[in-house]
């Protein structure tokens, strides 16, 4: 079974070599019984970790059923580990948080086997714990906690039994059922190598090797009271390492992601509060995302609603404006008239046209009145401006030649002369003039610091000559064919006007004319720069969180470290163990970017109904905001789960 040819293991402990193997050799084969004694000190549990490849010879050979494991990689040894060899701990080594059947089922989760639960529970009934197997360690004793490691050793029906001070922990009724189970495991064939200090112990078995300052001082067969010298088993036929490697790969894919995400969910569960401690780091990052977000883009939904209102391939032409002293002085040159706007009506590029007058008047219907903007337009208003009446209609080409006294109200307007009635058909005063309302203007909302439905529309010639009594007009809208005649279309409207009023050809500052296109695409892009500002900030927080879950997931290494030392122990390779790690803070970040999401979106809604903002949650933040939080949880995952992998496990075991 096995053979050691001069081993050697030193230990540097500060600035002292401590000599734990001294060119130790030795054979045991196939069915024996061995018991390994010594004083405290004297090498024989770093000998118990050589054998069960828990740890590595400084130099020397070590064969295990004829082939040589002192150079396999760490991935291979947890195979034969796994397959060849069961562990019984002085310590017991059980995770708390499992059942005694989780506990022993443990092993075939490494070696693909998970199907194989049952044999679990028949090697925990063979150790006389059938019906304590949904228990946990804790509500067990310490005899019934060493048969669960010993039925955890069993699982995979390994070849070679190892136990380190198996009794060590028990009182005396425990320890002779530990060894009768033992013996009786060694009866069926199993080799058996017990290292202990205790001579009664080692009496109960068929050999006893005695060591001392790191060699083997004494290696003698012995007679069990009622036993003989020689055993009468059959040694049991097993695999080889190799045929253990072979194996080993073509059931690779039998390890499920599953079992990972098992063992992550059970490490989270038993662990809430830091998990939660940690969630809730991702929980708020996201939240804050999804909220920032939806304030952003509500603001650029909103803000593009308003430009909508205003019209689309919309130039503004008002006079320009010059100075006498600290004084604005419109240009004489410059003032507009019908003839301005029959003008730029013919241009080729030119779709639509109106002028435009506006004042503060005060508006009255009964006892109800309010001071607001009345404006004249021409017809062409509701198709340039988006303002086609929801109510009621807009004036006609007849009424405004004629300047009838009709007019169009704003909801604002609406709401503070009708209420809730009807406006159309009534009669209103406009500066004690009477208007006859023959329509409601739909609603657009705020625009910076005025109210858009703050408003009256009336004739344009009505207002001029009868309300305001202006002779020209104070600015002109004019609508290009399309979006990309808008250009062509200004420079048409600023030579015609030059032309029409003898201005030079190329002067520029008599008529101001405003491109609403600039203007949009002016705010579209602040809007934008506004919501990468809200989206960062929210991403810092989220990073933050991040930070956190790196952080736990370290403290969690650190708490684990005998539980990786067990895992390597009984099979789990550095893939295994930084798998679990990982998974667990991507699991953790993923839960937390969930509950984010519908905290994010609630505070959005609150945000809309107590404060009025425009919110607007979109799927694209949604998905940014997952996305990112698994991100995290990977990248801060990486580290700890490295860290954990790269233990090693004799020293993880060993931890305290």
């Amino acid at each position: 079974m096995i053979e050691i040819k001069n081993i050697h293991k030193t230990y540097t402990m500060g600035k002292v070599e401590v000599k734990a193997l001294d060119g130790v050799s030795l054979k045991i084969d196939d069915g024996e019984f061995v018991a390994i004694m010594g004083a405290s000190g004297s090498g024989k549990s770093t000998l118990m970790h050589i054998l069960g490849l828990l740890d590595r010879p400084d130099a020397g050979q070590y064969l295990l059923r004829g082939q040589d494991v002192t150079a396999l990689s760490d991935e291979a040894l947890a195979v034969v580990r796994n397959g060849l060899i069961g562990f019984v701990f002085q310590q017991f080594h059980l995770l708390p948080r499992m059942s005694a059947l989780e506990n022993a089922e443990l092993p075939l989760v490494y070696a693909g086997k998970r199907h194989l639960r049952e044999k679990a529970r028949a090697e925990l009934a063979g150790v006389g714990l059938q019906d304590r197997v949904l228990h946990r360690p804790s509500e067990l004793s310490g005899g019934q906690q060493q048969r669960v490691a010993i039925a955890r050793s069993l699982v995979n029906d390994p070849v070679m039994l190892l136990a380190d001070e198996p009794t060590g922990n028990l009182d005396s009724r425990s320890k002779a059922e530990i060894i009768a189970i033992l013996k009786q495991l060694n009866a069926r064939g199993k080799t058996v190598v017990i290292v202990t200090h205790e001579p009664e112990v080692a009496q109960q078995t068929r050999r006893i090797i005695t060591m001392r300052d790191g060699k083997v001082i004494a290696d003698a067969k012995n007679v069990p009271a009622g036993g003989s010298a020689v055993s009468a088993v059959t040694p049991e036929s097993g695999s080889t390492v190799k045929d253990l490697l072979a194996e080993r790969h073509r059931v690779a894919g039998k390890i499920k992601f599953l079992d990972y995400v098992r063992q992550a969910l059970s490490a989270m569960i038993s662990h809430k509060m830091r998990s939660i401690l940690s969630i809730l780091g991702i929980l708020i990052g996201v939240a804050a995302v999804i909220a920032m977000l939806a304030l952003g883009t509500g603001a650029k939904v909103s803000i593009e609603q308003q430009l909508q209102s205003l019209g689309s391939n919309l130039l503004w032409l008002h006079p320009a404006h010059g100075r006498s002293g600290a004084v604005a002085l419109e240009s004489t040159a410059t003032r507009f008239t019908q003839v301005d706007i029959d003008l730029l009506a013919r241009l080729p590029h030119v779709k639509r046209v109106y002028g435009s007058v506006t004042a503060r008047a005060q508006v009255v219907y009964g006892s109800n009145n309010t001071n607001t903007q009345v404006e004249g337009t021409g017809t062409e208003y509701p198709a340039m401006r988006a303002a086609t009446p929801v109510a009621g209609r807009f004036f006609t080409e007849q009424e405004m030649r004629a300047r009838e006294k009709v007019a169009l109200l704003g909801t604002t307007v609406l709401t503070n002369l009708f209420g809730e009635a009807n406006p159309v058909g009534e009669t209103i005063k406009i500066n004690l003039i009477n208007f006859k309302v023959i329509g409601v203007l739909p609603s657009k909302g705020s625009g910076g610091f005025r109210d858009q439905d703050d408003t009256v529309i009336v004739p344009l010639t009505t207002a001029m000559y009868r309300v305001f009594g202006k002779q020209y007009i104070d600015s002109i809208y004019v609508e290009a064919v399309s979006a990309g005649d808008i250009d062509a279309a200004q420079e048409e409207v600023r030579r015609a006007l030059n032309k029409q009023h003898r201005l030079k050809a190329d002067d520029t500052e008599s008529v101001d004319i405003r491109n609403m296109s600039e203007i949009k695409s002016t705010l579209e892009s602040t809007m934008k720069t506004l919501t990468m500002l809200l989206g960062s900030i929210a991403a810092i927080s989220l990073l933050v969180g991040g930070i956190g879950i790196m952080n736990i997931m370290l403290v969690s290494v650190t708490e684990r470290t005998r539980e990786i030392g067990l895992r390597k122990a009984i099979g789990a390779n550095n893939k295994d163990i930084m798998m679990q790690f990982l998974i667990e803070a991507v699991l953790m970040s993923f839960i937390g970017g969930i509950v984010g999401i519908v905290l994010g979106a609630g505070a959005s809604v609150v945000m809309k109904l107590a404060a009025g903002w425009a919110v607007q949650v979109s799927l694209f933040s949604i998905v940014l905001a997952t996305v990112f939080s698994l991100i995290v949880g990977v990248v801060f995952g990486l580290w700890p789960a490295s860290q954990a992998a790269k233990l090693n496990p004799i020293e993880a075991l060993r931890y305290e």
